[in-house]
């Protein structure tokens, strides 16, 4: 059983936190566009913090694509939860597959996302076109995880737990209101 644990943080910009990286010695792996698809069955995933996500990865002329079941969020200081991912070869087939099983298509996320390593910890930086900016530090432990955010000067900021789907949902619903 593999387990993510990670942190989610709003930011105005990345280029302080893209000059606190360098200057720290962080690895800078790769930019990429990450398109996120995601399912939903009966009973839904968003009642119970679940999620079915069929990922396309575009970094370059390179595509990857991912199959990635997150399970309910467990009581944690930062986001916490069971994750199982597979790579696959036919992104169409995958999504036939899941719609054949029952599945909806229920949104579409998309992301351009800058990856950096440091101390066992992966650093995303994300921009979202209704969001705006995001960190994300993905890691082995707690530790690890708030030793990168204190070095990047990020310690002060509250963590997110809701997915980017959820915070994209929210959004439009607002816009939908106004």
């Amino acid at each position: 059983m593999c387990t993510e644990i990670e942190t989610k943080l709003k930011v105005d910009s990345h280029e302080q936190i893209i000059k606190a990286l360098e200057k720290i010695g962080a690895e800078f792996l790769a930019e990429c566009i990450q398109i996120d698809h995601y399912f939903d069955g009966n009973p839904t995933f968003a009642v119970t913090g679940r999620c079915l996500r069929l990922r396309r990865q575009r970094t370059g002329k390179n595509e990857k694509v991912f199959l990635t079941y997150k399970g309910t969020q467990e009581e944690h200081t930062f986001k916490k939860r069971r994750e199982i991912e597979l790579e696959v070869a036919d992104a169409d087939s995958a999504e036939k597959l899941l719609l054949a099983l029952g599945y909806k298509k229920e949104r579409v996320v998309e992301k351009k996302r800058r990856l950096w390593r440091l101390n066992d910890c992966e650093i995303a930086l994300d921009e979202l076109p209704l969001l705006g900016s995001f960190v994300e530090i993905e890691g082995p432990d707690d530790k690890k995880i708030a030793d990168v955010q204190r070095n990047l000067g990020l310690a002060d900021l509250p963590h997110i737990k809701e997915s980017y789907a959820a915070l994209t949902d929210e959004k439009l619903k607002k816009n939908c209101q106004s």
